[in-house]
């Protein structure tokens, strides 16, 4: 028997396991107690990688459709059919009759990660479409407004803290959304047993809500008026200190005048909340010695994504808690950080806009379109009309509002071609599917994470299992996509494409009288982790290819658990990357959401509104066909609290039609007084109606996204409104 270190890929936690093997078996998996992140701390999908791994249903071939059949194939065939029917297409065409769809998998995957953006850019279709729009965009883009870079995120210092005010996250289920925080009942633990407090707003009593001080039950999609009462509050009642950041912030009187129209007396009866309960929240938040504010799903899947998170920052910087021990801090990543690089204190800032969607004219925001915008692109006749599609570990058909639009839509195109291991509601259409090797087979770094990490810290690890050599891993596929696409030779050696991707990395990253001398330090084998030793030499923490002293990926590889960097550190001004040099406390696009704030505050509210949640064992959709997750009762159920049901004649385990502007769906009623009276939750992930995955056909659940509306989007960051939506229910 071996056992081996490994770093868990399926969630955001990234926690340390000790995974035992006989030959290429994988016989026990349990949690690293010697890994100073994650201390020990293991979760069920980690037990699942077993399950993932033996998946009978996963691919292990490329196959080709033919007839409407699946056929396995050689990698060289799967590529020969796709030079075949894609580049007539794009000649013909243009470069937009293209489309790449990517799905959130792919920041699990260091060769996904590293090496799609290459594809992205191969042919220039303006037509990028990627998960980030229905999950996360506004506040990257509110971190690139206010500090400078999409991946500069605040992130809360939770074990220091004395004060956590969460809002419309459940660290509980996710193990941190945007904050990789293993553990998080621990450490909430220790925070309320020094004598701190927390605080969850949440139109459900959620796992974190119920081990918190206190629950306030907010309306769903009104986020943003408890946010702009609250420092409404802080500056009427001169409890604004912003301490050592004074000297760092603009636009702090611009933000007073936003705000000061919100007072809670004003939005109280919109938030469902009592103006006396926002009043004592926000001193409670200016009276902590050590606070942090954090706001996640549920602030950024509404119509004010992006002004709720600028507002979640903005509270956190005017009760000087931003950037301070206990407060909400920046992480310092040992590699792939662009804060970490240039001249600090000041750069050139975030940039949407770009170029625009055909058919909306919707802005491009981090290089991507809102993914609910596909649809649109392919139906729509016309010069630059999508004709062909990529979708990389991404399942829009389940995962996007709109699925059974978009599924139409799909079988309609010229050409189709999937990076994914499953056969699912979306990858059932395409022409080719190009699998992944396990996640046990490759290679394995964060390079995300570690930027939105509770802690700073090296961690990577090795294949535990041997690939099948016929088989290509990620990194492989898209060097031979884009070689393909470049009009390259896609079957010269992959040492020697990748040896090009090497080489324009250096270039870029040192002086030419460097290049050779390090080009030769990081040696002849292809791969990823070349570029990942190459990103940690040159980081803040690298030994500058022999230049200081520092790490490099074998010091990290040698070291049985990583290595441990320390806690967060205060990081303004240097941190910042905008062209002021300064905090962007009112961003013109914030000033600009006045006229859409007064015209939802006179809105009527809803009598009932959908929410979604997530569970721990299933946070996302291609986790529903592994036995160890999949166990147990049914979690697809419609959470509706106990007034309603006697309202509407439901009780528990009935079955209950719920209607809303995208679609109608029908699941068991669940009664739980955790709901909010007005607020029904169905979970995220479900409705996959297809047999190809066995385990998942047995309970398809009910798809929240067929409830919801296309067009709903916040503006700004083009993400999808999928909190707070108007329905109706009925008895089935």
């Amino acid at each position: 028997m071996t056992s081996q270190y490994r770093i868990c890929p399926l969630c955001e936690a990234a926690c340390g396991l000790h995974i035992d093997t006989e030959g290429q078996q994988v016989t026990r998996i349990r949690a690293a107690q010697d890994d100073p992140f994650s201390q020990g701390y293991i979760c069920p999908k980690a037990i699942a990688l077993k399950d993932l791994h033996e998946d009978p249903d996963r691919l292990r071939k490329p196959v080709l459709k033919r007839d409407g059949q699946f056929i396995e194939v050689s990698w060289e065939e799967a590529l020969a059919e796709i030079e075949a029917r894609l580049l007539p297409i794009l000649r013909e065409q243009g470069p937009d009759a293209l489309a790449l769809a990517v799905g959130n998998p792919v920041v699990h995957r260091i060769g996904l990660l590293n090496y799609f953006p290459r594809l992205a850019r191969a042919r220039g279709s303006r037509n990028v479409f990627s998960a980030s729009t229905l999950d996360q965009m506004p506040k990257q883009l509110a971190s690139g407004l206010m500090f400078g870079h999409w991946l500069s995120v605040a992130v809360p210092d939770i074990d220091r803290s004395d004060f956590l005010l969460i809002l419309g996250g459940n660290p509980l289920a996710s193990n941190g959304s945007m904050w990789t925080v293993p553990d998080y009942k621990a450490r909430a633990k220790a925070l309320r047993a020094r004598g701190g407090r927390i605080v969850v707003v949440d139109p459900r009593r959620t796992e974190t809500a119920e081990a918190a001080d206190q629950h306030l039950p907010i309306r769903p999609g009104t986020d943003a008026f408890l946010l702009l009462a609250l420092a409404a509050t802080l500056f009427e009642e001169q409890r604004v200190q912003p301490g050592r950041l004074t000297e760092h912030m603009a636009g702090l009187e611009a933000l007073r005048d936003f705000v000061m129209p919100y007072p809670p007396e004003r939005v109280a009866a919109q938030c469902g909340l009592e103006a006396s309960a926002i009043r004592q929240l926000a001193r409670d938040l200016a009276a902590a010695p050590r606070a942090a504010v954090y706001g996640r799903l549920g602030t950024c899947t509404t119509r004010f994504g992006t002004l709720n998170s600028l507002l979640v920052d903005a509270l956190n910087a005017l009760t000087g808690n931003l950037d301070r021990e206990g407060g909400a801090m920046f992480p310092k990543a040992p590699a792939f950080a662009a804060n970490t690089f240039g001249p600090p204190g000041q750069g050139k800032g975030v940039k949407t806009g770009r170029r625009k969607s055909r058919v909306s004219q919707a802005p491009e925001v981090y290089g991507e379109l809102p993914m609910t915008l596909l649809t649109e692109e392919i139906e729509t006749p016309g010069p630059g009309q999508v004709r062909a599609l990529f979708t990389v570990a991404a399942n829009p058909v389940l995962s996007s509002p709109g699925g059974e639009r978009l599924e139409k839509a799909i079988a309609g195109l010229d050409f189709m071609v999937s990076l994914d291991i499953y056969i699912n509601a979306t990858t059932r259409h395409a022409d080719v599917i190009l699998p992944s090797p396990s996640a046990l087979e490759v290679f394995h770094y964060d390079a995300a994470f570690s930027q939105l990490s509770h802690r700073n810290a090296a961690r990577a690890s090795q294949p535990i299992l041997a690939k099948d050599a016929a088989l290509p891993d990620d990194w492989e596929w898209l060097l031979r996509l884009t070689a393909l696409l470049q009009g390259q030779d896609w079957r010269a050696p992959i040492a020697q494409l990748d040896d090009a991707v090497l080489m324009e990395e250096l270039q870029r990253a040192v002086p030419a009288a460097f290049v050779g001398p390090c080009r030769e330090a990081l040696g002849d084998a292809p791969g990823p982790a070349r570029l990942v030793d190459m990103a940690l030499r040159l980081g803040p923490y690298g030994d500058q290819f022999g230049q200081r002293q520092g790490i490099s990926l074998a010091q990290v590889l040698a070291a049985p658990t990583g290595i441990d960097l320390g806690a967060l550190q205060p990081r303004i001004p240097e941190l910042l990357r905008t062209a002021s040099g300064k905090i962007e406390l009112a961003p013109a696009e914030l000033l600009a959401e006045q006229p859409a704030l007064e015209q939802a505050l006179a809105e009527p509210s809803a009598e009932m509104v959908v929410i979604g949640r997530r569970h721990l064992r299933n946070n996302n959709s291609w986790m529903h066909n592994l036995p160890t997750l999949a166990k147990g009762p049914d979690r697809c159920t419609l959470l509706l609290h106990p007034d309603d049901a006697t309202r509407l004649g439901l009780h528990d385990g009935a079955q209950a039609r719920v209607q809303g502007p995208g679609g109608s769906v029908q699941a068991p009623v669940e009664i739980s007084d955790a709901m909010r009276p007005g607020v029904v939750s169905l979970p995220h992930g479900f409705g996959d109606q297809g047999q190809a995955l066995k385990v998942q056909s047995q309970q398809p659940g009910a798809n929240l996204n067929a409830l919801l509306p296309v067009g709903a989007r916040d503006p700004l960051s083009g993400n999808a409104v999928l909190s707070g939506v108007a329905v109706q229910l009925t008895p089935a």
